[in-house]
């Protein structure tokens, strides 16, 4: 199976990718396309996203003694990690929403962001011309006010690369990006293709979103404790081909990506990178939106 449909890949692979290049505005516009999508989402759904996701504060008495490991280098003892209820209560959801006016696969891949859809129709196609589907990547990022930052904490494996495949043998490799910072840079190995050929020829370039929730502490103002939805925030970051090919967003908006949390002694093939909201706005000011809870 890992070799069956390479060389049928491999071509209509560099085919696609040359399009893309030459036509970059596509991919740009399929990621507008795909936030005013993702912003449908949360308007039309603002009441179940609220419900569902505070109710993880409501079943409390449920879990209190099996609570969830804490995260973070010095945890105050404060607050619950709130991962786990953020990637179900919108992923699960995004994807009901999406079948109403999508075909949606959900194709598998052995590393990736935190949820992923194959999803096509018509107006895919009328945006990139070549092919009417796209992979849509979705992150889900709770924060708490503590950890409520203008930017996003991103692996290897969230961002996609500019995507080279020279031999037919050797794969798509993704040249290495550099997270810049005022004080410090290190080199970032982004580890997703800009592109997939699927084994029955579907073309689908990646989107990647962030789905940002971020939650209340109660216990910090209030008497009573709870970690209720505050607002979400959604967030584009481009394809790789727009970040380090045509336009290269890298070169033109530096600090775009910046260092990441970790230390010195991760592998340097793993470390991860900060994504500025504020370099996206720059970018274009759709690639960022805010929803109050």
């Amino acid at each position: 199976m890992f070799e069956q449909h390479r060389e049928n890949q491999y071509k209509s692979y560099n085919e696609a990718h040359r399009y893309f290049v030459r036509n970059f505005d596509n991919l740009i516009q399929i990621d507008k396309f795909c936030m005013e999508i993702l912003s449908e989402f949360i308007i039309q759904n603002h009441d179940e996203i609220k419900r569902d996701y505070d109710e993880a504060s409501f079943l409390y008495p449920f879990w209190q003694n099996y609570p969830p490991e804490e995260r973070g280098r010095m945890p105050r003892g404060d607050q619950f990690p709130w991962i786990e209820v953020g990637e179900h209560i919108f992923c699960s959801k995004l994807s009901r929403f999406l079948s109403k006016s999508f075909s949606v696969r959900d194709s598998g891949l052995p590393s990736g962001p935190d949820d992923r859809y194959v999803i096509s129709n018509r107006k895919i196609s009328k945006i990139l011309k070549i092919t009417n589907s796209i992979w849509l990547f979705i992150d889900i990022k709770s924060v708490g006010p503590r950890d409520d930052q203008d930017h996003a904490v991103m692996s290897h494996n969230q961002i996609s690369g500019n995507g080279k495949w020279e031999k037919i043998k050797a794969g798509v490799k993704n040249d290495t990006m550099i997270a810049k910072g005022q004080r410090t840079i290190h080199p970032f190995h982004c580890a997703i293709s800009p592109i997939f050929i699927l084994s029955d020829g579907t073309i689908a370039p990646v989107v990647h979103i962030i789905v940002k929730p971020v939650y209340k502490m109660l216990g910090i103002t209030h008497e009573e404790k709870g970690q209720p939805l505050d607002r979400v925030t959604i967030a584009s970051i481009p394809n790789g081909i727009l970040l380090a090919d045509k336009p290269n967003y890298l070169e033109m908006f530096p600090g775009l990506l910046f260092p990441g949390k970790d230390d010195k002694e991760k592998n340097p093939q793993k470390v991860r990178a900060r994504v500025s909201f504020g370099k996206l706005r720059q970018i274009a000011d759709w690639r960022y939106k805010e929803f109050v809870f």
